[in-house]
């Protein structure tokens, strides 16, 4: 497929990337700093772009297949923004299909209780988690592009791609420890899956060992 990765150079996005190639997937990279992509492969395209507008996003974009957004913020007003414009950009390329990179802390660790507002959710993480948490909520509201949104476990790390996870929707997965991880390798799996079968149309899901 002809796919367009934005915020491809990030901690996800470059798994994203990888794995992408790696499966022979046509893909163009947008980034805001192409010199952080030392990949080096004839499918591969690098963009440089500012996507917080429709207009640059819809030009970014064109002529691929499906997008996939990693974009990430620490600030829930530039998040927002950024998603709406990412949604109505993708809609004016006209491409259908979206697939967004979402976090944890909007998970349900009990029925109404998302990870975010337990106790012990850690303070220094809570800004991001908001922001990308608002971002999700109108990613929700969308009524026409085929979106998708994966949240990782609570805990996302470099290491090995072992292809080897379960799968859930809104609520977080935990072992018999109680831990919740997953490599990046293994949620750019995932992620990739869904690209090219998709099973969560409009939906959220999410991923654990």
């Amino acid at each position: 497929m002809k796919v367009a990765i934005i915020g491809a150079s990030g901690f996800i996005g470059t798994a994203i990337l990888e794995e992408a190639l790696n499966r022979g997937h046509e893909v163009t990279a947008i980034v805001r700093h192409p010199e952080k992509i030392t990949i080096k492969n004839a499918n591969l395209t690098i963009q440089q772009g500012d996507v917080s507008s429709e207009a640059a996003v819809a030009t970014l974009v064109a002529g691929n297949e499906a997008v996939i957004s990693s974009f990430n913020s620490y600030d829930s007003a530039t998040y927002v923004n950024v998603i709406h414009a990412i949604i109505n950009g993708t809609k004016k390329a006209g491409i259908k299909r979206l697939l967004v990179v979402t976090g944890a802390g909007s998970l349900e660790v009990a029925p109404g209780v998302q990870v975010l507002d337990t106790p012990d959710f850690p303070a220094e993480w809570k800004t991001g988690a908001s922001a990308t948490r608002d971002a999700f909520n109108v990613i929700k509201q969308e009524k026409e592009l085929e979106w998708t949104a994966l949240s990782p476990a609570g805990m996302i790390a470099p290491g090995e791609r072992t292809g080897k996870f379960r799968l859930g929707k809104d609520q977080l997965l935990t072992n018999d420890q109680g831990e919740s991880k997953i490599s990046t390798a293994d949620y750019a799996v995932a992620m990739i899956d869904e690209l090219e079968q998709p099973k969560h149309i409009r939906e959220r899901f999410t991923l654990a060992y």
